[in-house]
């Protein structure tokens, strides 16, 4: 309720109801320059970020067989500091030989079922995440390079139309806090720009790691809108249009939120 509450201030000090917002933010800031100093700092420390458990986890499910075929990632892919290094920059993307859209999560999915004869990862659940978390860790400090290409262009215009679209009891856009009110106070937060470079990652609000669906769908509840399902379309395309929106951020995966 005092999220809410404060939420209805902001959209009427800012008389958000006049314009909705789309250009980029500038400039490009990371989530974790919105936190206090010492989540930066127990983010930098591969000791202390407790995220770092889900990826060493992940490290453990790269080298593990699974399903008919008994092959592990590492099979197929090999070491991974050199096979995954700069993938997780460019998903969301567009996959020709399933005709859709996939995002990180989506393509460990795809290798699950149709390379290992396994079935799918729950989203959500600690191997998904886990190994979504070790593979973008491989691209750690290098720039988002999501391209719109034929088949994506689709899903991005789709992530667009949500993100400045108004929803929910509240009547906000995603833009109203992540493009017009960055950077301003909101109860004990600070608001970011909304960038989804650090997820997988730790939030002690949820005392684990979690996906960047997962945050998403949080605003959705933060402005008493119907949430999504994991792994829908309305998801993947936000993810996309995002992902777009952050080009040239650099990925800090696993980051670490309040």
């Amino acid at each position: 309720m005092k999220c809410a509450a404060a939420l209805l201030l902001l959209w009427s000090a800012s008389a958000l109801a006049q314009s909705v917002p789309t250009q980029a933010p500038v400039p490009l800031k990371p989530g974790s320059a919105f936190q206090p100093a010492d989540m930066r700092k127990l983010q930098a420390d591969e000791l202390a970020n407790p995220a770092m458990l889900w990826v060493s986890q992940g490290e453990q499910l790269w080298k593990t067989t699974r399903g008919e075929s008994r092959k592990s990632c590492a099979d197929c892919h090999g070491n991974a500091a050199t096979s995954m290094k700069a993938v997780a920059t460019r998903y969301p993307r567009f996959q020709p030989s399933v005709r859709r859209m996939l995002n990180l999560e989506g393509q460990i999915n795809y290798c699950v079922t149709e390379r290992q004869k396994s079935a799918a990862l729950a989203y959500e659940s600690d191997e998904l995440l886990a190994l979504t978390a070790f593979v973008s860790r491989q691209s750690l400090g290098l720039p988002m390079d999501v391209k719109i290409d034929d088949g994506a262009r689709p899903v991005y215009e789709h992530g667009r139309r949500i993100y400045t679209t108004r929803m929910g009891q509240l009547n906000l856009a995603c833009t109203h806090c992540h493009q017009a009110n960055w950077g301003r106070q909101l109860l004990t937060d600070t608001i970011s720009q909304g960038h989804g470079a650090g997820y997988p990652g730790y939030r002690f609000e949820w005392q684990k790691i979690g996906s960047l669906q997962r945050r998403l769908r949080a605003c959705y509840f933060g402005v008493r809108a119907e949430m999504p399902g994991y792994g829908s379309e309305e998801l993947l395309a936000l993810e996309m249009y995002l992902a777009v929106r952050e080009k040239g951020l650099a990925i800090e995966v696993p980051g670490v939120r309040k």
